[in-house]
């Protein structure tokens, strides 16, 4: 047996030379997808590449709002990624290509910003936001209301909440929305007053159904006052996870104490530890 070391084998694709380089990203997809590529990324489909589309910019959003850069910038590169993997198996296909989706695009940047590549004048946001809509609805030659549209032009697949808050934009443009806050806060009464019926039969249809509908009264309060009603329970979520945390740290150092588990306390007592943690929080805000 000889003792000559082995030679290492060839890589089937080479490295592009400049990373900078964004067609040298589009090549790597590329190469991942080729024979020889990767066996994973050979066996995506549209379909299954689905869920990691979702789960990217779930990752991304939750890096916007921690601040890292270091993160979103890494959470960008893997959106461009599923962005890139798309737009590969389409071009497997003949259906289209990375260049097409740029060009489709920018044109239609250029298409709706007439006040930018134009010489369409518009004194604020708000009007920006109107003539996106209208260039919008000439785009798809449809009018901005249609009385046989089964739903509204609103991606399904978005957080229920995000979509029900773009659901009520919808029909504010189609001159059907509350006038203020004050009136959509009664129709959040109103729905309270109804759950609390169901309430009492127990019944699980009946109760779905009224929380769905207070849900999405909700999300309109949110909107009208201008919020975001997503951002607003992704921020309450946080809150209430980190008081929880703390709410058990509270009843580990009440455990040294007298020596009784979280397990041992009653609903009264966590109930006090959750006060004694709402208050350390509040204590600790600038």
């Amino acid at each position: 047996m000889s003792d000559s070391p082995t030679k290492a084998a060839k890589p089937s694709h080479p490295i592009p030379k400049n990373l900078n380089d964004f067609t040298s990203f589009v090549q790597i997809v590329a190469a991942l997808r080729s024979p020889g590529g990767c066996p994973w990324d050979l066996e995506q489909t549209h379909q299954s590449l689905t869920p990691y589309a979702m789960e990217e910019v779930c990752e991304l959003i939750e890096a916007l709002e921690r601040g890292s850069d270091q993160q979103i910038c890494e959470e960008l590169g893997d959106v461009l990624l599923q962005v890139v993997l798309h737009a590969r198996l389409a071009e497997e296909e003949q259906r289209f290509n990375m260049t097409d989706v740029i060009r489709g695009i920018g044109e239609k940047m250029v298409r709706r910003h007439p006040h930018v590549f134009g010489d369409t004048q518009v004194a604020n946001a708000q009007e920006v936001l109107d003539n996106w809509q209208k260039i919008k609805a000439a785009e798809s030659k449809a009018p901005l209301a249609h009385p046989n549209q089964e739903r509204f032009d609103v991606p399904l697949a978005l957080p229920a909440l995000q979509r029900a808050a773009k659901i009520g934009q919808k029909t504010r443009r189609l001159k059907f929305d509350w006038t203020k806050p004050e009136d959509v806060m009664l129709k959040v009464d109103e729905e309270v007053a109804e759950m609390r019926e169901a309430l009492v039969s127990r019944d699980r249809a009946a109760c779905q159904h009224e929380i769905g509908d207070l849900l999405f009264s909700v999300a309109q309060l949110a909107r009208h006052l201008d919020l975001d009603p997503e951002q607003a329970l992704r921020e309450g979520n946080a809150r209430f996870e980190s008081r929880f945390f703390l709410m058990r740290a509270i009843a580990a150092e009440a455990e040294l104490k007298d020596g009784r588990s979280y397990e041992s306390r009653s609903p009264e007592e966590l109930e006090n530890f959750w006060r004694l943690a709402k208050a350390r929080q509040l204590s600790n805000q600038p």
